[in-house]
């Protein structure tokens, strides 16, 4: 008896023991030390210059992603005899345009700013000053460098759905070559890179000019060199609707697109700082807003909701808000957004039926159009309360006119405004036409009629499915 009670005691014990190793195992993390508690304290887990870099290159990667967005826009809202254009055409913008924007655009855009209207620095040019970096700041310009790029390939990309269903892709390459070399750059710089409107503080803090109106004049350009496509008008001026093939797609897209303008607003403060919280409130609810003034001026007009109209307002909410974003309260956000929505449908009628510029995914109106109207908001309902949280006192802007800050901060969106237009239509007008008597800009008849796909690439989007032509007929 007493050798089992051993035994079972022997064994207890062994529990016990077993027991508290596994508690102290467990706990031995938490077993901290004050001295080492304040040590950890006075060692910050990340630096400020590092969590910038990660926040621009985490950004840059959800604009990124827009070309995706784009892409489904713009093939769902044409016809499927030529998504594989569109396709190519998307992949290319960017795939031309960061090596251009690599080579040359940067060097413009971020020239020194003593040059007020156009500037080239060697140290940006093939990204010299990080080409092969060692060291922090080094690391922070390739960062940078990474974060514009995509805009530009934003801005480019922009004219594909303007110009689909009737451009040579080649002329197309050649333009998108142009405008991310030295287009975009350039009025860039004027706002963004120390030029002469950024010195007159002027405020477009995610691009609502810089980025979107720049590729929306040039789409007007584009599309109004190029002429409609083949059916659209008659004779007397009637207009035929062209069907879009794919609405889910189209779709699709625009929540792509919403998704990735939370890397293109609160990216734009370029610092990983508190502050991004409220850029994207106020995207979210321009976006929203957007989306439901578009919706009831369209079940109003046409007595039932139109879904493309819809998505075209999602988009220019986002789009005038990209300006204002981190300057104005987010009702005011609410405010701006609505009469996006509302102004691109009214818009993309306007250039349709009374211009008869035929501009299939309406991409004039949303970026052109709405672009201009985020860029003045900035004059209207701008705070400079809001706005100085993410600038210098002697930088952040005027109270909007609607906040008692009269009509000086509009003067200033308004030169900005149409300085831009002015540049950029002219400009793109003189390039399409130097493109039109060169090589052509417009495919033939029969290549319409066939599709773009066939036509240009030897290839289909859908094999096996019998694609009917929808190209209308007097």
């Amino acid at each position: 008896m007493n050798l089992k009670f051993l035994q079972k005691k022997t064994k207890t014990n062994l529990l016990i023991g077993m027991f508290f190793v596994l508690i102290t195992v467990v706990f031995q993390p938490y077993n901290v030390s004050a001295q080492d508690a304040a040590a950890a304290a006075a060692d910050p887990a990340l630096p400020q210059s590092v969590a910038n870099v990660i926040w621009l290159c985490l950004c840059a990667f959800l604009v990124f992603f827009m070309q995706a967005g784009f892409a489904m826009v713009e093939s769902g809202m044409t016809r499927a005899k030529n998504s594989v254009n569109i396709m190519m055409k998307n992949l290319l913008d960017f795939c031309f345009g960061s090596l251009l924007f690599w080579a040359v655009g940067y060097a413009i855009m971020y020239s020194s700013g003593d040059s007020n209207y156009f500037g080239f620095d060697s140290a940006f040019s093939f990204l010299s000053s990080a080409n092969a970096p060692t060291d922090a700041a080094a690391y922070g310009t390739s960062a940078a460098w990474l974060f514009q790029v995509v805009f530009a390939a934003t801005a480019a990309t922009i004219v594909s759905g303007a110009m689909a269903e009737r451009t040579k892709l080649i002329s197309y390459i050649i333009y998108s070559c142009i405008i991310s070399a030295i287009i975009y750059p350039i009025s860039g710089h004027w706002i963004w890179g120390g030029g002469w409107l950024g010195d007159m503080n002027m405020r477009d803090f995610a691009g609502s000019t810089v980025v979107h109106s720049v590729g929306g004049w040039a789409a007007l350009a584009g599309a109004m060199m190029v002429g409609p496509r083949l059916g659209k008008y008659n004779k007397d001026g009637s207009v035929n609707e062209i069907k879009p093939h794919n609405m889910p797609l189209a779709a699709l897209g625009v929540f792509i697109l919403w998704f990735g303008w939370y890397g293109f607003n609160p990216g734009s403060t370029l610092t990983a700082i508190s502050g991004v919280s409220h850029i994207a409130v106020t995207t979210t609810l321009a976006a929203a807003a957007g989306a439901i003034g578009a919706l009831i001026t369209s079940w109003i007009k046409f007595k039932k909701p139109d879904l493309s109209m819809t998505l075209n307002g999602t988009l220019a909410g986002l789009v005038a808000i990209t300006a204002p974003c981190a300057s104005v309260s987010t009702g005011s956000a609410v405010i701006i957004g609505l009469i996006g929505g509302i102004l691109v449908f009214f818009s993309c009628l306007f250039f349709e039926r009374t211009l008869r510029i035929d501009d299939p995914v309406g991409a004039v109106s949303v970026h052109g159009v709405c672009g201009a109207w985020g860029t003045l908001a900035v004059g209207l309902f701008g705070q400079r309360a809001i706005d100085i949280q993410y600038w210098g006192d002697d930088t952040a802007i005027k109270d909007g006119l609607f906040f008692g800050g009269g009509f000086e901060q509009l003067g200033i969106q308004a030169i900005g405004v149409f300085s831009v237009m002015i540049y950029v239509f002219v400009a793109m007008l003189i390039i399409f036409f130097i493109i039109k008597k060169t090589i052509g800009l417009r495919v033939t008849d029969a290549e319409q009629i066939e599709g773009l796909d066939l036509g240009e690439h030897g290839n289909v989007a859908y094999g096996g499915f019998v694609i009917q032509d929808t190209t209308p007929t007097e």
